[in-house]
């Protein structure tokens, strides 16, 4: 696209008409009359690709962007571990020594200080939570800020840092609506139930954490994938949940046994051959906490 500009300064060097026009793309001025090109400053408004990668070849404007699940946030320079100078030939075996000498000490460096050691372990521990219970990037970085503002009011002093970074990831779900219970999150991070119920009552006491009631809707999906349940029958027990929402029965029950109560209505209704025991296990509950749902959910 080419803009024409009419202000004082737009007049050719050359045939002295008032027909300057300046290219976008390219940022050049040149005459529509005759076309001399203006030889001023030149600003290029194109894409300024640089490549920071080493063997890849991929180009990137800058680098990785920043997160807090970072100890440092992704600000820090990092040495690179490709033993190559700038032309990319190989270090001599002195000047390799010397480079991982000079690697050693700057990572040594970045983690002087008390807390960023804490967050060191934390996230490393916070990355491999998410991968054993398939989080995504927005729950990790709820959990990472959740945890920061816990180490800001020294809430992490004489506790597990397991135990810390746990409890808020389970608040990072809970917060973001993800189907994921503190039995999955005590079960993913070898740590008790109760250790990880601790610490979450203190960081939503502390933190004054608003924490949203999770819907038993949400997990029907999962507990259905689990032990392949038709789409009909996971429907029907969707339908029963809102019934029940409706005339205020599932109040104060715990969201993931009404949904498989609700579950084990819709087989039993569809005539679909899944056991109460079956449901259970799916959902990480007891049957005796499905018999228990199911007869209040079959009066509704």
């Amino acid at each position: 696209m080419v803009l024409k500009n009419y202000q004082a300064d737009s007049t050719c060097g050359r045939c002295r008409k008032n027909s300057m026009v300046t290219d976008n793309v390219t940022g050049e001025k040149f005459c529509g009359s005759c076309g001399y090109v203006d030889s001023g400053v030149i600003v290029d408004s194109s894409q300024e690709w640089r490549s920071f990668s080493d063997d890849t070849g991929d180009r990137a404007r800058a680098g990785s962007p920043t997160s807090l699940t970072m100890h440092d946030m992704g600000l820090a320079t990092v040495i690179n571990p490709v033993n190559r100078d700038a032309t990319g030939k190989p270090l001599t075996s002195s000047m390799r020594t010397t480079i991982e000498r000079l690697r050693t000490w700057d990572s040594r460096s970045q983690t002087h200080d008390a807390s960023d050691r804490n967050l060191r372990i934390a996230f490393g521990e916070l990355n491999r939570l998410k991968d054993k219970l398939s989080l995504s990037d927005s729950v990790v970085e709820k959990a990472a800020y959740i945890y920061r503002k816990a180490i800001d009011k020294k809430l992490v002093r004489g506790r597990s840092i397991s135990g810390m970074i746990g409890s808020a990831l389970y608040a990072a779900c809970r917060d973001t609506a993800v189907p994921r219970t503190i039995k999955d999150v005590a079960a993913a991070s070898n740590i008790k139930k109760k250790d990880i119920a601790r610490c979450y009552r203190l960081l939503v006491k502390e933190l004054d954490l608003k924490m949203p009631v999770t819907d038993s809707i949400q997990c029907v999906a999962r507990i259905a994938s689990t032990i392949n349940i038709s789409e009909k029958t996971k429907r029907y027990a969707i339908k029963v949940l809102k019934t029940a929402q409706q005339n205020e029965e599932s109040a104060g029950k715990d969201p993931m046994g009404l949904a498989a109560a609700a579950l084990y209505l819709s087989c039993v209704k569809n005539g679909e051959d899944k056991t109460q025991k079956d449901v259970a296990e799916a959902a990480n509950v007891t049957e005796v906490t499905i018999r228990n749902r199911y007869k209040g959910l079959k009066e509704v």
